[in-house]
């Protein structure tokens, strides 16, 4: 039944997967497990995106069964990414290369516990470390309102995509929790909009501002109507289809918006997300208030938007530093 599940979604059996101990049909028994522990579709679908590029690699060299992986193999996988170029020529990230090579620990770490082998090869594999990088581009107040004004409110479809990238950035929410909001997320009495099994299936209620929910009130009550169709499922936020926004589909609109405006920076869904985090701790906001709005698990990850609002320490650098004032001489 799960292998149905997998086919429809687009996760066909891998090769030798018909051996019930070769490492593609244990994938699928992971994927299983994944579902049953709470894992959401989109975690399987992306391990699935891992583990089969990993699958055809040792098919490659003839390693069917899942005993067959052992750690010197691994370790040639690891470089085998190292020394990847994708499409455009460029290298994976060593970010990309780590989050990689944690998908196949997952699953080695599953096969060891549930004893489909006898030993985990990957359990002292030496991942490629990462660095916690600063956003490249974060938009002034000005930037987002010129941003905002390409939306042709003259139409349907711009009503729509301004209301979206208001929401976005009033909020700071992920584009997959843009997409996934139902009507009754957002209480327009109280100005609270309701995250539902956000990034880790978990759920938060945060602010959203009144101008951002004045566009979402002309969206529903001059755009959706026209654009529903029956039955109902409550998303927000519709396609001229009538169906909920892909992902990819909300990116390239929002870049596209982001690259008329002519501001000279480069982005998508997540710049809003950036700079709102960005412009609300210059504003004086203490950094757990931005932890909790962007529904982050470890602080550690809201601490970069320490460093990237340099307002407050320019003003302190300015205030304390005896040379900060100093004229060039001629």
């Amino acid at each position: 039944m799960a292998r149905r599940k997998d086919q429809k979604k687009g996760l066909a059996p891998f090769e030798g997967s018909d051996d019930p101990r070769s490492l593609g049909a244990l994938i699928f028994r992971y994927f299983d497990w994944m579902r049953i522990k709470g894992y959401s579709e989109a975690t399987i679908t992306r391990a699935w995106e891992v583990l089969g590029t990993f699958l055809r690699w040792c098919a490659e060299r003839a390693v069917i069964q899942a005993r067959d992986v052992t750690k010197p193999m691994l370790e040639r996988y690891q470089r085998h990414l190292y020394h990847y170029r994708k499409r455009n020529g460029e290298p994976l990230s060593f970010r990309g290369q780590h989050s990689q090579l944690c998908v196949i620990q997952g699953l080695f770490r599953f096969l060891a516990k549930q004893n489909y082998i006898l030993y985990n090869p990957a359990s002292d594999l030496e991942l490629p470390k990462v660095g916690r990088r600063l956003p490249r581009f974060v938009l002034t107040a000005a930037e987002v309102d010129q941003v905002l004004n390409q939306a042709d409110i003259n139409t349907d479809k711009g009503i729509r995509d301004r209301a979206m990238m208001e929401v976005l950035y009033s909020t700071g929410i992920r584009r997959s929790e843009l997409i996934n909001l139902r009507l009754f997320d957002i209480d327009d009495e109280r100005g609270i909009l309701t995250i539902r099994e956000g990034k880790g299936r978990k759920d938060r209620m945060i602010p959203i501002g009144e101008r951002a929910l004045a566009w979402v009130r002309k969206y529903l009550d001059d755009v959706r109507p026209s654009l529903m169709i029956e039955p109902d499922d409550m998303v927000l936020f519709l396609t001229v289809e009538g169906e909920a926004l892909g992902q990819s589909h909300l990116t390239k609109l929002v870049r596209t918006y982001i690259k008329a405006s002519g501001i000279g920076k480069t982005g998508s869904c997540h710049l809003f997300r950036h700079t709102m985090a960005t412009l609300m701790l210059e504003g004086g906001a203490d950094i757990r208030f931005i932890q909790q709005m962007l529904g982050h698990a470890e602080l550690t990850s809201t601490e970069v938007y320490t460093q990237v609002s340099l307002k407050k320490l320019k003003e302190i650098y300015l205030a304390t530093h005896p040379g900060a004032k100093l004229q060039r001489k001629a």
